[in-house]
Order: structure tokens, then C-alpha cells, then sequence
């Protein structure tokens, strides 16, 4: 099919980034819907990036098992520093996993002899392939789905609305929330090593403060009302710059408008806007 094929040489970095920043939005999801306000996953996503790609590169590792071990190890790294981290809530979190993904920036960067320093890692093998992204988004879309449906969504939800309530009628609030960290982490780490393995070179300030907002824009823009928020903050933040692309100059303006707007009027971001315009009809019968 040459019109496919076309499609693909043009877009394929557009769809599998599409791809990649939809697992990026899923991974913040899980620890905004537990009332987690945190930064630190571009430094998880940089640890599944850097792990993985030395692993193909290094040690001739197969492609999915390197993905997993590299979201295995942002796991464990999640686990280690979430337990001291997660005792602290708002604004203090928030600058303590702020400095968390600086000290991995920094270390990487120092790190030459490993992961190449400020000149990062070149030849990574392109082994991203447009069908690898589309099952593990679809498998983690899946799962959080089934999730926000059982037990352990409905108690995360008590716990973001109501954390001293939650914890007054018995639950253990600090290990839903190492959980909910830990599986962040890791979802953060497979999108760092997908991505890592489409763009043939990656460098620690590709995993600094702004990717961290990056992530962070795409969660509260989506909404944590369900996982398809996170799925259409995802998208959003990525095709939006390119649907504007013809603007020139004034895209970056355009872009933030569109972005402030949609803030000011859904505070619950897309995935409630679209839940308050399915609910309307129904009102108005």
C-alpha cells in the first residue's frame, strides 16, 4: 500500500512519540490519582532510556526483555527512594523528587565512560516498531483500565479526595501511595526505552526539568478521572504543536492559549469535559 508506506515515512516519529508520551501521561495518572503531586518521572524514564539502550548496545540483550529490565530497575530505584519521599505531600514532594531528577541528570552526565556524558549515547539500535509501542499501550491501557474499576482504584480515589479520612477507617494510605510510585516508575521506564530505541541517540538534558513538566502537563491536562484522560492529555500535548505548525512564529502562543483555556474552563481537565458533555443531554431530559 504506497499510500501507507508514505504515511509512515513522514509521521512514523510523530506516531511512535504519540505512542511513547501516551505511556509518559499514564505513568503520571497513577500518582495523581493517589493525590501524589511528583516530578520525577523524566528521571525514571532517563533510567529506563539509559538502561535498556546500554543493555542492546553492550550485551546484545533482546529488545523487549532490555525494555523490561529497564522498567524493572526504575521500579526498584521508585521503591528506594519512595519510601523516605513519600512521607513528605504538596509542594515538598514536589521539590523533593524535583531534586531527585537533577541528581540523575547530573550523575548521567558525569557518568561518561557509561552513558557518554553531555555528548550521550549515539547507535542506540532503531528497534521500535510501531506494532512493540501499540501493545504495551495497549496492555497498560488495559490494566488501569481493570484497575480504576476495582479496589485498589476505588481506594486510591478515597485517598486523593480525603487522605486523614482514608486512613481514620483502616487504610494502609503510605503503601497505596509507594504503589502507586513504583508502578509510575515503571511504566516511565518502558516509555524511556521505546523512545530510547526510536531516536538512535539519547542525552541526560533530554530528562531534565522541562520533560519533567512535560509529563506533568500531560496528567492534569487529561485529568485523573480515568485513564483516558491521561491517554488524550498524552495526544494533546504531542499533535498540537504539529496540527500548528503553519502559524510560524506565533505557534508557541497559540499552543499555551489553547492549553490555558482548557485549564480555566475544566479544572478536571478533558476526560471531565467530555464526561460534563455526556452528562447534559441527560440533565436536560
Amino acid at each position: 500500500m504506497e499510500w501507507l508506506d508514505s504515511f509512515w515515512a513522514t509521521y512514523n516519529t510523530l506516531v511512535l512519540s504519540t505512542g511513547t508520551n501516551v505511556l509518559l501521561a499514564l505513568s503520571i495518572y497513577l500518582t495523581l490519582a493517589c493525590g501524589l503531586l511528583t516530578v520525577a518521572n523524566a528521571a525514571f524514564m532517563a533510567i529506563g532510556a539509559y538502561s535498556s539502550a546500554l543493555l542492546t548496545l553492550n550485551t546484545g540483550t533482546p529488545f523487549f526483555l532490555a525494555l523490561l529490565l529497564g522498567a524493572l530497575l526504575s521500579a526498584l530505584v521508585a521503591l528506594v527512594i519512595g519510601r523516605p519521599t513519600l512521607k513528605l505531600s504538596g509542594v515538598y514532594l514536589a521539590m523533593a523528587t524535583l531534586a531527585f531528577g537533577e541528581v540523575v541528570r547530573i550523575a548521567m552526565l558525569n557518568a561518561e565512560d557509561l552513558t557518554g556524558g553531555a555528548l550521550g549515547l549515539n547507535g542506540v539500535p532503531q528497534l521500535t516498531s510501531w506494532l512493540s509501542v501499540a501493545v504495551v499501550v495497549s496492555v497498560a491501557v488495559y490494566i488501569l483500565l481493570r484497575s480504576a474499576r476495582s479496589r485498589l482504584g476505588r481506594t486510591m480515589a478515597a485517598i486523593r479526595q480525603d487522605e486523614v479520612a482514608s486512613e481514620v477507617i483502616g487504610i494502609n494510605v503510605r503503601a497505596y501511595k509507594l504503589l502507586a510510585f513504583v508502578m509510575g516508575a515503571a511504566l516511565a521506564g518502558l516509555a524511556g526505552g521505546l523512545n530510547a530505541h526510536f531516536t538512535f541517540f539519547i542525552s541526560p538534558n533530554e530528562y531534565g526539568f522541562d520533560r519533567g513538566v512535560e509529563i506533568l502537563a500531560m496528567g492534569v491536562l487529561g485529568g485523573t478521572g480515568s485513564p483516558w484522560g491521561a491517554v488524550l492529555g498524552g495526544v494533546l500535548i504531542t499533535l498540537l504543536p504539529e496540527l500548528l505548525r503553519g502559524l510560524g512564529d506565533y505557534r508557541p502562543l497559540v499552543n499555551g492559549i489553547i492549553l490555558i483555556l482548557i485549564m480555566l474552563y475544566s479544572p478536571q481537565g478533558l476526560w471531565g469535559l467530555i464526561q460534563l458533555a455526556r452528562q447534559s443531554p441527560k440533565a436536560g431530559r
